[in-house]
């Protein structure tokens, strides 16, 4: 009689495990570090810090990172304005820099400061603004049982931050469908320097042109000078506007950075920007340093940094052609500096660097140009 050999029915209902090695164990904490740093997002690396005690342990230390703002919580009672996605303001530049004059970015204050109170109407479920960490209260916003965490808080967690990036939903100026506006400013204890990007329009497939009087007479304006015209069609005063916008907004982000600097003294770089690309703050080391001893002036008015008295240049031309056929009306490159300011006035080479791509490439031809000198009292 044949015998049969049953196995273990415990054997087949709780089989041995197979004991595969984890591969991570094997891989030095600089191996991780790096890869961590490659992340970069604060979100991710939230969700790392969670994996085991070794990702809690390291994530601290990561040295590069980027802080992604979901949406910027305001008072408005429109709900849409807690959106990511809301479409731009076609308000008028003018009465923009109404709005930031007597409600300085209100919304960043919210985002960038300390705790404080919020009757804002509850944000769609997709507006989960920085909720990655639990624990602790301060630079937390509750709205309809989401917490909302402030980009101050999220970085208390992080010991070793050399490289920071911000990134807000969008830039702070409502502007017209069409129009460009771009800026880029450095910033220590006050402003260092800005350079201003503008035009009145943008079009990227010019239409031919085989009127030669029309062309003749685009020849006689733009000659290098400035055209009477653009003193009496608020040309000008629409520039003044872009100018005075652009400061206000990066002072504002200067002042809301405080506590973040204060903090993190290992801080090599901290830029401060939005998905727009409107405008860039930025601190390399020693100007972070000069912050952390030397206090800010900060404006009466507002909560933004005072702006010192400028010395300007101003660049124009009515019509801009760039190489790849992109066609800027109006533009305009205004480059500023504190009167104070010790560097040499005729030197160029930061402006014509401050933007990257096409617009690197529109100050390049700007500079070129005939250049205007205007003055601006502290504000």
């Amino acid at each position: 009689m044949a015998v049969i050999h049953r196995s273990d029915p415990l054997s087949r209902i709780h089989p041995e495990p197979l004991h595969q090695p984890d591969f991570f164990d094997h891989l030095p904490d600089s191996i991780l570090l790096l890869v961590f740093n490659r992340i970069g997002d604060v979100k991710a690396l939230g969700r790392c810090g969670v994996v085991s005690k070794r990702f809690h342990s390291l994530v601290p230390q990561v040295e590069n990172v980027v802080v992604r703002v979901d949406c910027v919580i305001s008072d408005d009672d429109d709900p849409s304005s807690l959106s990511p996605d809301k479409p731009r303001s076609s308000a008028s530049p003018f009465s923009a820099i109404f709005r930031l004059i007597f409600k300085p970015l209100h919304a960043l204050t919210q985002l960038l400061a300390t705790k404080r109170s919020s009757s804002s109407p509850s944000p769609s479920p997709s507006s989960s603004s920085l909720s990655i960490t639990g624990g602790g209260e301060d630079g937390e916003i509750e709205q309809g049982g989401v917490t909302h965490h402030s980009p101050t808080q999220v970085l208390k967690n992080f010991n070793e931050i050399r490289f920071l990036r911000i990134e807000l939903p969008a830039g702070e100026l409502g502007i017209d469908d069409g129009v460009l506006l771009k800026w880029r400013a450095e910033f220590g204890s006050t402003l260092e320097n800005c350079v201003i990007l503008g035009a009145s329009s943008v079009a990227t497939d010019p239409p031919p042109s085989d009127d030669s009087n029309a062309a003749a007479a685009v020849a006689v304006e733009d000659n290098g000078s400035i055209p009477e015209s653009f003193y009496t069609n608020g040309g000008l005063k629409l520039r003044v506007v872009w100018t005075i916008s652009s400061l206000i907004a990066a002072s504002a982000r200067h002042y809301l950075l405080q506590p973040i600097i204060a903090e993190h003294k290992t801080l090599d770089s901290l830029v401060l920007t939005d998905t727009d690309g409107q405008g860039v703050l930025c601190m390399n080391r020693d100007q972070l340093e000069e912050l952390r001893v030397k206090p800010l002036s900060a404006s009466s008015a507002s909560k933004r940094t005072l702006v010192p008295a400028l010395n300007m240049r101003l660049w124009y031309a009515p019509s801009l052609e760039l190489p790849d056929g992109t066609v800027l009306k109006g533009a305009t490159l205004v480059a500023i500096r504190p009167s104070e300011s010790k560097k040499e006035v005729c030197d160029v080479s930061w402006v014509s660097s401050a933007f990257d791509g096409v617009y690197g490439v529109a100050a390049k031809m700007l500079v070129k140009r005939r250049t205007y000198c205007l003055e601006m009292n502290s504000f």
